[in-house]
């Protein structure tokens, strides 16, 4: 689509109940644009950029939280489980299943971006620019038949069972971690080897596991699973992912996506890094700028050894510049479980309906994680940290005129030559790639001194000739 854009500029009746999520232990299973800047906005990296894909999205406000879980889900639907370590048994009213549609916009909205700008006459005014948006979506799986049927003994306690939408979902308990992985293992579950330590660990700290089937005789046949979604109250903000980690194969891609009334979400345990932003890259980063931010964000993983927490985006909900969607509307809000949108506040009919969000702060995190590099749940903490990043990259389009028409203009076919090798050096930094390549396929694409219409670089000025103009 085309955007064109210019600056302007605890329910009560829940029970105590402290969730800690999140792993699946299966087969295959790891788990109108607002007012904005004056430019080009062209592309976004979302999150189909990448395989292994889990998203959450943590809605927190005091001890409230409301967790909705989405995993990139490929295979047999009869294979699929979700298990979950979970401090007490949740009420039926806890659970629910959210539109799919809810996370991609929300990983739409907070997706890092590229953006491009047309430089104007050096012999005229500068003049303003225009904006494109192009999208991408995530691929999901086919689904089957034949419905799982859950068995019971005494190795484990069925402490409540319910159906939520397409999903059988049991609360168990178990005294031993080998009671129950077997009892796992004998209704169909494939438990990986090395489960029984991280649940033994989960089992010594009091916590029950919420275990969620896809139930084939109420599911539509649907290529997309819902993302589950729990409410509870708990002090601690905290996502376990350890148990994820044993089953997985190689390295998973995690995004949280943080909502809370205060500001900015970051990791306690582990370092919390901002992504390099607001950075020129050489054009031909349009054409390709999925493989960009890939490497990006590998190399940026490298060279944190692997133990970072990478915030890509951080902004208030009600606004975005430049936007790579639109902000999510209050009923959006309402449904991912933003439960303060309407406290203390008197709504009109008319401001119920609007699409801003109010009070809203969104905070993208994304990491790449393994049992070696996180060895621990994730521990959050929200910060009163209201300021706006946002993983953001510039395309600047040279200006491809006569260059001998004004002295501006030579001044300017000087600039684009360090401009362009400057490119060529951030794009080598970013990514790990070879300077010299990187060079060599710009000049290739005209972004050279040769390039320039039959300007010639002139020789530079000692500092004493620019001083008094004398030579």
């Amino acid at each position: 689509m085309m955007n064109t854009i210019c600056q302007t500029h605890s329910n009560p009746s829940l029970r105590a109940t402290g969730w800690l999520l999140l792993l699946s232990l299966s087969a295959g299973l790891i788990p109108a644009p607002a007012q904005a800047f004056c430019g080009f906005y062209v592309s976004q990296a979302d999150t189909s950029l990448f395989n292994d894909v889990s998203k959450v999205a943590l809605v927190r406000d005091g001890d409230r939280t409301v967790v909705t879980m989405a995993a990139d889900y490929r295979g047999d639907v009869s294979e699929f489980s979700m298990v979950i370590p979970v401090v007490d048994v949740p009420l039926r009213e806890q659970i629910n299943v959210a539109n799919p549609a809810l996370l991609e916009h929300l990983d739409r909205y907070t997706a890092p971006r590229l953006v491009e700008y047309y430089d104007p006459d050096p012999c005229q005014d500068p003049r303003l620019e225009r904006i494109r948006v192009t999208g991408s979506r995530i691929k999901r799986a086919d689904i089957e038949s034949a419905s799982p049927v859950f068995a019971v003994d005494d190795r484990v306690t069925i402490e409540a069972e319910y159906e939520v939408g397409e999903y059988d979902i049991l609360i168990l308990s178990a005294e031993q971690s080998d009671g129950l992985i077997s009892w796992l293992t004998d209704n169909g579950y494939r438990i990986p080897a090395g489960a029984e330590e991280v649940v033994g660990a989960y089992l010594k700290r009091g916590m029950k596991f919420f275990v969620a089937r896809v139930a084939l005789d109420r599911h539509t046949g649907s290529s997309v699973l819902r993302p589950l979604q729990i409410a509870y109250e708990d002090e601690n903000f905290m996502l376990p992912i350890r148990l994820g980690t044993v089953n997985a194969e190689g390295q998973q891609e995690l995004f949280v996506f943080a909502l809370t009334r205060q500001g900015r979400v970051e990791t306690r345990n582990y370092r919390t890094r901002k992504l390099p932003s607001d950075l020129d890259v050489p054009i031909y980063i349009k054409d390709e700028f999925g493989d960009f931010y890939r490497d990006l964000f590998t190399e940026q993983v490298a060279q944190s050894d692997g133990r970072s927490v990478f915030l890509e985006y951080a902004w208030d909900m009600a606004w975005c510049d430049p936007c790579a969607a639109e902000p999510l509307s209050r009923g959006e809000l309402r449904s991912l479980g933003v439960m303060w949108l309407d406290d203390g506040h008197n709504w009109s009919p008319s401001q119920r309906r609007s699409r801003q969000g109010v009070d809203v702060f969104v905070t993208r995190l994304h990491l790449r994680y393994d049992g070696e590099s996180f060895p621990e749940d994730l521990d959050f903490q929200v910060t009163g940290d209201r300021r706006n990043f946002q993983g953001r990259y510039v395309l600047r389009h040279a200006w491809r005129g006569d260059f001998g028409q004004c002295e501006a203009a030579g001044q300017y076919a000087e600039s684009l030559v360090s401009r362009w090798d400057q490119e060529a050096q951030t794009l080598a930094k970013l990514t790990g790639r070879e300077v010299e390549k990187i060079k060599r396929r710009m000049a290739a694409e005209g972004m050279s001194a040769e390039a320039l219409n039959g300007w010639k670089q002139q020789p530079k000025k000692s500092w004493w000739q620019r001083l008094w103009g004398n030579g």
